[in-house]
């Protein structure tokens, strides 16, 4: 059992297993199969026709007869956590399933989640890792603004494309393409005040306001409302300016940097499979890079601050995978192969920028590990989030509490208000996971048993709790 984020990477493997196993050996299971194809490949399964699959997180329910294996690729990619009810993240999912039928168990990845390391330090599997002449073979890595840039570039070592970043970006597109990754797609997604730099908000919804084009109005990306007259909450300025460059803006920009260049994006609503191996700028968004035969010649990681800077407990581990991930499309060093990150803080070392460096995010994940279980916070403990009304979210928590005051000492972290719905955070450590969600799911029952008016979600292993 096979499982990979998208249906691009599903292409992928389904072509590699059609030429190692042969045609009629393996089924492949996605959404966009349509409903006959996928129940006809679901039976064919079942019945012990085939004893390989290939698909995305649902396929992590295949009934596959006598499993033997189970794998799957960048577990860190939000496309395998479910995003409705139970929420089940296809990890747990398959090692449930390994361990029931006895399967062996296999991760892969350019990054590690956390998650996965403490797998590793718990030691129910055994990692395996590139040896340090592996690594030095790679892409070499380059951080805008480190060494002689500020003095050689001045301020074009701060702009959205630097000097360094051009100037390696010229130099590759000689023997072939360029990537270049921005963090957010649109134009400019993002703005804020020019004096204060405080987030424009819409007068209307108090939304994030955006521009989705040249010569265009800034508007609402909640609402859609075109403000009349933009005037700052802050200091009453009227005057804004772009907090992050979109897509669309970077490859203006990259058109008039590099005349006669030929220019392609990939991304939300149009993502391309591939590339030729000719020079050419790729401008794309995390998760839609194109595979491109031969390897870029070289990738620049714009707007790095972007990444790291989210309000997110996963914020660095996803930044790193994020750059690994289009970095490892690189060309390796001995056939010129340069990664460029722009954009990141450069006034204190930065861990995730040091595993990037060193192309070692097992590292990374090591420490992030060992910080987030000196905090008390997920995987190193079992954590909960409650979402609703303030009367529903308390009584739940207050019977949660007493149910397990004779097991253990449960911290309550909140409420607190978010738009119209308060939040709430469980916490009990790992030892007593079993029996806390235990705890929670008798309470959901019986709550819906009575009918319960005020509607409470309960979302186990959280990491927006930043």
């Amino acid at each position: 059992m096979l499982v990979v984020p998208d249906h691009r990477d599903v292409a992928r493997v389904d072509a590699a297993l059609l030429a190692v196993l042969g045609k009629g050996r393996h089924v492949r299971l996605t959404a966009d199969q349509g409903p006959q194809a996928r129940y006809t490949a679901w039976l064919s399964v079942l019945r012990g026709h085939v004893s390989c699959v290939v698909g995305t997180r649902a396929a992590a329910y295949a009934p596959v007869a006598d499993l033997g294996l189970v794998a799957w690729w960048d577990d860190g990619d939000d496309l395998h956590a479910e995003p409705r009810a139970p929420y089940a993240h296809m990890r747990e999912v398959l090692r449930a399933r390994a361990e029931q039928t006895g399967a062996a168990l296999l991760v892969g990845g350019f990054a590690r989640s956390v998650a996965v390391e403490q797998w590793v330090v718990s030691g129910l599997v055994r990692e395996i890792v590139p040896e340090p002449a592996d690594r030095r073979r790679l892409a070499r890595v380059h951080v805008v603004g480190e060494g002689h840039d500020q003095e050689r570039d001045g301020p074009g070592a701060h702009a959205h494309l630097p000097s360094a970043a051009w100037r390696a970006a010229h130099a590759a597109l000689e023997s072939g393409p360029v990537l270049v990754q921005v963090p957010r797609r649109g134009y400019l997604p993002s703005l804020s005040c020019q004096e204060c730099r405080t987030p424009a908000r819409c007068p209307h919804c108090h939304g994030p306001l955006a521009l989705p084009g040249p010569n265009v109005p800034p508007e609402c990306r909640w609402c859609g409302r075109s403000p009349v007259a933009f005037t700052c909450v802050h200091c009453g300025s009227h005057r804004w300016r772009s907090s992050v460059v979109g897509a669309h803006r970077t490859a203006e920009e990259l058109g008039r940097a590099f005349p006669g260049v030929p220019i392609r994006t990939s991304g939300s609503p149009e993502v391309l499979e591939r590339v030729e191996n000719r020079p050419a700028l790729v401008i794309a968004t995390p998760g839609a890079e194109p595979y491109a035969e031969g390897g870029y010649a070289a990738t620049l990681l714009l707007d790095a601050w972007a990444n790291i800077d989210r309000p997110r407990l996963d914020a660095g581990e996803e930044a790193l995978r994020r750059w690994l991930t289009a970095a490892a499309l690189t060309r390796d060093a001995a056939a010129g192969g340069v990664v460029v990150l722009a954009g990141a803080p450069t006034h204190t070392p930065l861990p995730v920028v040091e595993a990037l460096i060193r192309w070692n995010p097992e590292w990374f994940a090591r420490r992030e590990l060992a910080e987030r279980e000196e905090l008390s916070l997920p995987p190193t403990v079992w954590m909960a989030r409650l979402s609703g009304s303030q009367a529903g979210v308390r009584a739940i928590a207050d019977e949660f509490v007493a149910d397990l005051r004779d097991v253990v000492e449960v911290d309550r972290l909140g409420p607190i208000p978010v738009g119209e719905e308060v939040h709430l955070l469980l916490r009990v450590p790992l030892a007593h996971a079993a029996a806390a969600t235990a705890a929670l799911a008798a309470i959901r029952r019986t709550r819906s048993a009575r009918k319960e008016r005020d509607q409470v979600a309960v979302r186990l292993g959280v990491t927006d709790v930043g």
